[in-house]
Formats: C-alpha cells, sequence, structure tokens
C-alpha cells in the first residue's frame, strides 16, 4: 500500500504556484478563502453588527416611549370627563353670582345693607366694569365710617344678600377716627378707606364677545 507524500511549506515555490501538488493548491484556496471571508466580516458585517446594535437600543426607547404615551391615551378619556365635570361646575359657581341686569340692584342693596347696620357711607362710588374670560369686575371707591360690630354686621348682611356677593378689597384702610378736636380713644369709630371690587357672571353673548376680544388680540400679537 502506498503511503501519501507528506507536504513541506519550505518546499513549495510560490512563483511557480502551478506547479504544486492538488493538496497544496487545495489547502492554499482554503487559506485564501478564509482570509476573504474574515476580511468580509471585519469590513461589512462587523459595522452592520454595531448598527444593529445601536438600533435595538432605538428600539427599547421607542418601546418605552409607546408605552408611556400609550399609559397616557388610556388615561386621557377619564381626564376629559373631568375637565368636563370641572367646567359645568365652574359654570354654575359662575351662575350663582348675580347676572348684568340684577347688579345695579346689587350695588344698592350693598350700600343699604351698610347703612341699615348705622355705617355711614361718605363716599360710595362705583366706577367702571372691566371684563374679564368669564366674568366682570366691577371696582367701587367708598369711605365708611362705623364702629367694629357695625362693620361686622354689614359683613353677614352682605353674605346674606340673595345672591352671591363676592368683594375683594383693594389699597384699604382701617384707622380709628375721633371727631374734630377730640382725641382718638378706644371708642372712636373706624374709618373704612379704599376700593372694593365685586363681579358678576358674564352672558353668553358678552363672552362670545370676550373670547372674539381675546382671538383678535392673539392675531395682533402674531402680527407684530
Amino acid at each position: 500500500m502506498s503511503k501519501k507524500k507528506s507536504i513541506k511549506l519550505n518546499e513549495l515555490d510560490f512563483n511557480n504556484i502551478g506547479g504544486w501538488p492538488q493538496q497544496a493548491k487545495i489547502g492554499l484556496c482554503a487559506v485564501i478563502v478564509v482570509v476573504i471571508v474574515g476580511l468580509a466580516w471585519y469590513l461589512f458585517v462587523s459595522d452592520k453588527r454595531t448598527e444593529l446594535e445601536g438600533l435595538e437600543g432605538k428600539e427599547v426607547e421607542l418601546r418605552a416611549e409607546y408605552e408611556k404615551e400609550q399609559g397616557k391615551a388610556a388615561n386621557l378619556e377619564p381626564l376629559r370627563q373631568q375637565l368636563a365635570q370641572m367646567e359645568q361646575q365652574l359654570q354654575q359657581m359662575l351662575r350663582q353670582l348675580p347676572s348684568k341686569t340684577e347688579m345695579p340692584d346689587l350695588i344698592v342693596d350693598i350700600s343699604q345693607t351698610a347703612l341699615a347696620t348705622g355705617i355711614t357711607n361718605e363716599l360710595f362710588q362705583p366706577g367702571g366694569e372691566e371684563p374679564k374670560e368669564f366674568y366682570a369686575e366691577k371696582p367701587i371707591a367708598l369711605r365708611m365710617v362705623g364702629s367694629y360690630h357695625q362693620f361686622g354686621g354689614f359683613v353677614s348682611g352682605v353674605a346674606s344678600l340673595p345672591r352671591v356677593v363676592i368683594m375683594t378689597m383693594h389699597d384699604i384702610s382701617l384707622k380709628p377716627r375721633g371727631k374734630e378736636g377730640e382725641a382718638i380713644t378706644p371708642n372712636s369709630p373706624l374709618e373704612l378707606a379704599g376700593t372694593v371690587k365685586t363681579y358678576r357672571y358674564l352672558d353668553e353673548e358678552e363672552v362670545k364677545k370676550q373670547e372674539e376680544a381675546s382671538a383678535s388680540d392673539g392675531k395682533k400679537k402674531e402680527g407684530t
């Protein structure tokens, strides 16, 4: 039986590869294939692998963002219902304020309530209305003189009026006031001076005008 002749690398002539034995040629081809595959992997597959890892990381971020937005969307309808309920409650509260036609009588009632408690109205001057988004405020410049208990009765009387009356005080001063030529004592009357604001709700037509005015102001600001 014949034995295969072993091939030594130092016996091969690289200048005459065509004269190599068949086994050496196959081995050389295998080495070249391995080198080509390795270079292809390094030049193409390796870069794509890095890109793939980046895309996988992006997928994780997008999935987390999607789940977050999905959670928001699931709560959107309950939030809309809650907002609608709050708007309805706001409208009900606004409706408890006096209307445009009731406002003149209400101001008279406030003045009469002060007089009924014994307070002296030295100044009670309503000013012009200032419309807001859902309501209008009306300032009243006043100067009243009375005792501590009389002012307490005045506040109680205003609170018991048929309509909800909201009064906010602005630049108000309350100080003892003695009669001319007399010293101020603990029993001296008090002087309340400054400006109070009372409020009424706007009807649907007035609200519409306010919305149109706000939209017009917004367009003017965008144009500047």
